[in-house]
C-alpha cells in the first residue's frame, strides 16, 4: 500500500505540472526571456504548490479509502456468508462505516480547500486583470464589449473552485486501481485495462472534437454581447431614426451563430459523454461476466466478482467525469490562454522613483502619434513648448489631430517617436498615479461614474479634503448648480442616478479636471455644450489656472473658446502649421485660407475649416 501511495504522489506531481502547462500555456524557462514573458497565471499556480500538495495528500487518502467498498464486499462474500458469522459481519460493517465517515470528512476538507483556492486565485490576480482591462483600449482597438477578461477570470475561478483540480488529482489512481484488479485475477485486470484504454481513447477524441466548436462558441458569444452592448449605448439613435428593427436583425444573426456553435459543442460533449456511460456499463457487466466465468471454472471466488466490478467502476470514474465536464476544461484552457496573452501584453507597471512636482514647463519634441492598434500616424513631427502661466489654444479642421494631441499630452495615447516632458522629465518616467496628480483632463466625451457628485469631482479619492472639492467646483463655476440639485454634492450619478444635461456633465467634468490644482490642464472642446454663463465660467477657470502658475491646453473648434489663452497652435493634416502668440497666429491663419479659415455657423462665433 505504501508503494501505491508513493506512485500516486509522483504521478500527481507530474500531472499537476502537465495540466497547468496544458491549461495555461506560457513561456517559461526560455533563453533570454524577460519577466514580461512569464505567464502570471502559471506563476500563481507554481506559488500554490503547497496547496496542491495538500490536495494531493487528501486525494490520496480519499482514494485509498475508496477501496473500502470493494474489500468489504470481498470479505462479506468470502468470509461472512460461508461462515455465517454475524459478529464478523457487524465488525466489518462498523469498520466500513468508520472508514466511510473518515472518507466523507476528507472529501469535505478537500472540497473546501479547492473552493478557497479559487478565491485565492481571484484575490491574487483580479486587480491585475481589472487594471489590464482598463488599459487595454489604450493599447489596442476594442473588438468586443471589453469585459471578456472578467468573464475569463470568473471561468478560471470556477474551474479551480469546482471539481477540475480534484478530477486531475484522481486520475493517477486509475492505474493503481487497475493494478489491484490484476491482483484479484489477471483476466479481471485485463478486462478492466481494455475498458480503460477505450475510455482514454474516447477522452482524446473528445479533446479533438470539442476544440473547434468551443472556439466558435466563444467567438460568437463575444460578438453577440458586443452587439447588445452597442445597441444599448445607442438606444436614443436607434429609437429616433427607426433603426431598432435593423439592429435586432443584426443581433439575431449573431445569436443564430452563437446558438449553432453552442449546439455543436453540446452535441459533441453530450454524445461522447453518453457513449462513455454506455461503455462503462458494458465494461462493468463484462467484468461481472469474466468473474462469473472464473468462478464457474473454480479460478476465483464469488467475492472477487463484486469487488472487481466495484473497483473497475471506481478506476474509470475520473475518466467519465472528465469526459462529462470536458466543456469546462476546454473553456478554462481558453480563458487561461486569453488572460495569459492579456497580462503579457500589459505587464504590471514597475514602481518608479518619485519625482518633484512639475512647476516650470511642458515640452513636446517631434512626436509621432497613431491610434492604439494602428500604425498610420495621425500626428507627425509635432513640437512646441509651454511655460508656467501660459495657455495655448489648439485649432484646426476636423481630423487634423487636435484630440489626438490632447490624449498624447496626458499620457493616454502612446507616441511612436519623440518625447513629451514636464520639467525635463519624460512622461514615461512618471507612474500613472503620480502623473495623474499633476494633470487635469476634460475629454470630448464626458463620462461621469456611478457615485456622488463629490466623489466624481475628487476622483474617488477617499482621503480628499472637502475644501478642495468645493474650491474646484467654485473655480469651474458649478458650485451653485450643484447646490440646486436634490442632494447637492451627495447627488448620485451614473446608473440609476439623476439625469444631467450635456452642459451640466461638462461643467462637473471641468471641476474634476481642476481638482487638486494640477500643473497641466488639458481641455478638449470644453465649450461644446456650454451656454453663455458656462463659457464665462470656463474662461474664468482658465484664468485662475494661469494665475496660480499652471498651464492650460484648450482644444477649440471655435475661435470664441480662445478668449482665455495667450498662445495658439494651428494643426492641419497632422502637422503644425503655426505656433505663437494668439493674435499673430490667427492673423496668419486668416491670411492663408488654404490652410485654415473661419466659417460662420448658425451658433455664431464661427468654426475652423480646411
Amino acid at each position: 500500500m505504501r508503494d501505491f501511495a508513493e506512485k500516486a504522489r509522483v504521478q500527481s506531481e507530474a500531472l499537476i505540472d502537465a495540466a497547468a502547462r496544458h491549461l495555461f500555456p506560457a513561456v517559461v524557462g526560455e533563453p533570454h526571456a524577460g519577466e514580461a514573458s512569464r505567464s502570471e497565471v502559471l506563476a500563481f499556480l507554481s506559488s500554490c504548490k503547497t496547496i496542491f500538495w495538500g490536495l494531493a495528500v487528501f486525494s490520496a487518502m480519499s482514494n485509498l479509502l475508496m477501496l473500502t467498498g470493494s474489500f468489504f464486499m470481498l470479505q462479506v462474500y468470502d468470509r461472512v456468508l460461508p461462515g455465517r458469522s454475524v459478529p464478523t459481519l457487524l465488525a466489518l460493517l462498523s469498520l466500513a462505516i468508520v472508514l466511510y465517515l473518515f472518507q466523507g470528512g476528507l472529501d469535505l476538507v478537500r472540497n473546501r480547500i479547492s473552493a478557497r483556492l479559487g478565491s485565492y486565485f481571484d484575490d491574487h490576480i483580479s486587480l491585475r486583470v481589472f487594471d489590464a482591462l482598463v488599459r487595454l483600449p489604450l493599447k489596442t482597438r476594442g473588438d468586443s464589449d471589453g469585459l471578456q477578461p472578467l468573464r475569463d477570470l470568473d471561468q478560471l475561478r470556477g474551474f479551480l473552485s469546482g471539481g477540475g483540480p480534484m478530477a486531475l488529482l484522481d486520475l493517477p489512481w486509475m492505474p493503481i486501481y487497475l493494478g489491484v484488479c490484476f491482483l484479484f485475477h489477471f483476466w479481471i485486470g485485463a478486462t478492466a485495462m481494455a475498458g480503460a484504454a477505450v475510455l482514454i481513447a474516447l477522452t482524446l477524441l473528445t479533446e479533438m472534437k470539442t476544440q473547434t466548436p468551443a472556439k466558435a462558441f466563444s467567438r460568437h458569444a463575444v460578438a453577440r454581447i458586443a452587439l447588445a452592448a452597442e445597441s444599448r449605448s445607442n438606444a436614443e439613435v436607434l429609437q429616433a431614426m427607426g433603426m431598432r428593427r435593423g439592429a435586432a436583425l443584426r443581433w439575431r444573426e449573431a445569436n443564430k451563430g452563437y446558438l449553432k456553435a453552442h449546439q455543436q459543442a453540446s452535441d459533441v460533449s453530450s454524445g461522447l459523454g453518453g457513449l462513455s456511460k454506455v461503455l462503462r456499463s458494458i465494461l462493468q457487466s463484462g467484468v461481472l461476466a469474466v468473474g462469473a466465468w472464473l468462478v464457474i471454472n473454480q479460478q476465483s471466488t464469488a467475492g472477487i466478482i463484486i469487488a472487481g466490478s466495484i473497483l473497475t467502476a471506481r478506476a474509470l470514474a475520473p475518466v467519465d467525469v472528465a469526459i462529462a465536464n470536458w466543456k469546462g476544461f476546454v473553456a478554462a484552457r481558453q480563458s487561461g490562454r486569453r488572460l495569459d496573452q492579456l497580462l503579457r501584453l500589459l505587464p504590471a507597471e514597475r514602481e518608479k522613483l518619485s519625482l518633484p512636482e512639475p512647476r516650470e514647463s511642458l515640452s513636446v519634441e517631434q512626436i509621432h502619434v497613431a491610434a492604439p492598434g494602428t500604425e498610420r500616424p495621425i500626428l507627425t513631427d509635432v513640437s512646441f513648448k509651454l511655460l508656467r502661466g501660459q495657455a495655448v489654444g489648439i485649432i484646426g479642421p476636423s481630423g487634423s489631430g487636435k484630440s489626438t494631441l490632447a490624449r498624447a499630452l496626458v499620457g493616454v495615447w502612446p507616441f511612436a517617436r519623440g518625447r513629451i516632458k514636464l520639467d525635463n522629465a519624460a512622461l514615461d518616467q512618471w507612474s500613472c498615479e503620480a502623473l495623474g496628480r499633476h494633470v487635469g483632463y476634460l475629454p470630448q466625451d464626458i463620462q461621469l461614474f456611478e457615485g456622488s457628485i463629490a466623489h466624481n469631482i475628487c476622483r474617488f479619492d477617499l482621503n480628499a479634503d472637502p475644501g478642495e472639492i468645493l474650491m474646484a467646483a467654485r473655480i469651474a463655476g458649478v458650485h451653485d448648480l450643484i447646490l440646486s440639485l436634490p442632494d447637492g454634492y451627495g447627488t448620485k450619478l451614473g446608473e440609476g442616478g439623476i439625469a444631467l444635461s450635456a452642459g451640466q456633465r461638462q461643467r462637473i467634468g471641468l471641476a474634476r479636471a481642476l481638482f487638486g490644482n494640477p500643473f497641466l490642464v488639458v481641455l478638449d472642446e470644453p465649450s461644446s455644450n456650454l451656454d453663455g454663463e458656462g463659457e464665462l465660467a470656463l474662461n474664468a477657470a482658465i484664468a485662475a489656472v494661469r494665475a496660480r502658475g499652471g498651464m492650460v491646453v484648450v482644444v477649440a473648434h471655435r475661435p470664441k473658446a480662445l478668449e482665455g489663452v495667450n498662445l495658439t497652435l494651428a494643426l492641419a493634416g497632422g502637422r503644425v502649421q503655426a505656433f505663437g502668440p494668439k493674435e499673430e497666429v490667427l492673423a496668419r491663419v486668416l491670411r492663408k485660407p488654404v490652410a485654415l479659415n473661419v466659417v460662420a455657423d448658425n451658433a455664431g462665433g464661427g468654426r475652423w475649416s480646411a
